[in-house]
């Protein structure tokens, strides 16, 4: 066994890689055995030359309210995640029932409403979530279809079983990483995986691409297709840049849009140019003052009455962040139950609702054990880490709750699973999660991977970068073994 991995424990997790006894799993078989031909200043170098890469890229992202700075460059730990083709085929199903089911759920709500008629959702907890738009009911939209790119976060607990622990309906970012996270790979270990079972994952533009068309307006053979960005101050600009690149498509601000006769038109050096699908970076609220946020400088003004007259379309549609909401979210399994007659193939985490007052009584009573999430929020932020936190942070989160019980939910803590993580000279565990894309157009592809999220602080659960969180490559394999020979990583 390497030196890199002689301190390693699993500890009382489910370790992705190693069994309790040190064994280790047989898909990582082949991989094991290549890092551990080399030392740890062997290893190291390898992780710093990616390092350097992304830093000469600016593979980046943004921390707001930080006084140490705004720009990051995203943190990448060099030794992939590997996912057998057989557990993965788990997911993938899973992932398709539920976007199906949302799809159903959010077409249901924005017409005939017939879940919350026939009682099987709670009305006043569906039609209260703040990103439902009620001035879209019996809007028609492209093929019936809202959520066209989903990022769906999943978790492990102890034993090894997916939970879903939240849908991204809105606007999912991360897939850039998931792709420069593979050309990292590629630079690092190219001669392993040309020669293992690994998946490609850098046909997620040319998908997404396709995805878009689909949803053009009829008799448009050709559709042009924008990326719509709020500017390089946001959060994911840097994606927005890398996809519309990998499409072969133009990247616009609102004010390179104008609406002329309920059509859209991009501004060029040539002239307007009619623009027929639009994949939106921006939320709900900003995208057009006429019928938003009134204040809005982002958006464009007259979208709207363009999209809803079928002369543009939008990815993801309007009003899709009602299935965001985590309130919402704990709902899941009785929609897929409703519009399928399936049961959930990935279960969500147990969650108990802050407006049922039971469950509230519950959460206030036990806040020490419990995580506690804002609705609306994400990145990880508005959350109460139970075990963790201070009688102060609890004295706030009770506040907050009685003040506003319908904002809020809560969780047991699970103990996330861990993967091995390079640390200066060996590898420790680190919790993880992974967010793998779905989309959804002429039918619902998975990209076979995804972005593995690492939770870099030792101890800590929370693995989103604006935390203190890095990634990793997810390599999904072809068959359910990878321990075919391999050759040595080439060391600068």
């Amino acid at each position: 066994m390497s030196s890199l991995f002689n301190d390693y424990q699993p500890g009382n997790f489910f370790d992705e890689v190693y069994s309790a006894d040190m064994a280790g799993r047989p898909h990582y078989k082949a991989l094991l055995g290549s890092i551990g031909s080399l030392t740890p200043s062997d290893y190291s170098a390898l992780q710093k030359t990616v390092d350097a890469a992304f830093l000469r890229q600016g593979v980046t992202f943004t921390v707001y309210g930080d006084n140490k700075g705004t720009e990051r460059i995203f943190p990448f730990d060099l030794m992939p995640r590997v996912i057998p083709q057989r557990e993965w085929e788990t997911v993938e199903a899973g992932l398709i029932q539920r976007i199906t089911a949302l799809n159903l759920f959010l077409d249901d709500i924005y017409h005939g409403q017939k879940i919350l008629t026939d009682g099987v959702l709670p009305a006043e907890l569906v039609l209260s979530a703040s990103h439902y738009r009620p001035e879209f009911r019996g809007i028609k939209v492209p093929h019936g279809i809202y959520i066209h790119i989903c990022g769906t976060d999943l978790v492990r607990d102890d034993k090894g079983d997916y939970y879903v622990l939240e849908d991204n309906g809105r606007c999912p970012s991360g897939a850039s990483y998931m792709m420069e996270n593979r050309n990292a790979m590629k630079r690092a270990f190219p001669e392993m995986l040309h020669s293992l079972p690994v998946r490609p994952v850098d046909e997620y533009g040319e998908m997404l691409r396709e995805t878009l068309a689909h949803l053009a307006p009829p008799a448009v053979i050709d559709p042009v297709i924008v990326v719509l960005t709020p500017g390089i101050y946001n959060s994911a600009y840097f994606e927005h840049c890398y996809l519309a690149k990998q499409m072969g498509v133009p990247i616009v601000e609102g004010r390179d849009l104008i609406v002329r006769n309920d059509r859209v038109f991009m501004r060029t050096t040539k002239g307007l140019e009619q623009v027929h699908v639009i994949y939106r970076r921006i939320d709900d609220d900003f995208l057009d003052p006429l019928v938003f946020r009134e204040d809005s400088l982002l958006g464009v003004p007259g979208i709207i009455n363009a999209y809803r007259k079928g002369h543009v379309a939008l990815a993801n549609s309007i009003g899709t962040g009602v299935a965001d909401d985590k309130a919402v979210y704990a709902l899941v399994p009785k929609m897929i139950k409703y519009y399928l007659d399936q049961d959930p193939i990935l279960p969500n985490v147990p969650t108990h609702l802050g407006i049922e007052p039971k469950e509230c009584e519950y959460i206030l009573e036990n806040l020490e054990n419990l995580v506690v999430k804002a609705v609306n929020e994400s990145g990880g932020y508005g959350m109460l880490m139970g075990p963790s936190s201070t009688k102060e942070e609890r004295s706030e989160f009770t506040r907050r709750i009685k003040a506003n019980p319908r904002n809020y939910v809560a969780q047991p803590v699970l103990q996330l699973s861990r993967h091995p993580v390079f640390v200066d000279d060996h590898f420790e565990g680190r919790h993880v999660d992974l967010r793998p894309y779905v989309l959804y157009g002429d039918r619902v592809r998975v990209v076979p991977g995804g972005l593995t999220r690492v939770a870099l602080k030792k101890g800590s659960l929370v693995v989103n970068s604006s935390q203190g969180g890095g990634s990793k490559d997810t390599w999904v394999l072809w068959e359910d073994r990878l321990d075919m020979p391999a050759e040595t990583p080439t060391v600068p």
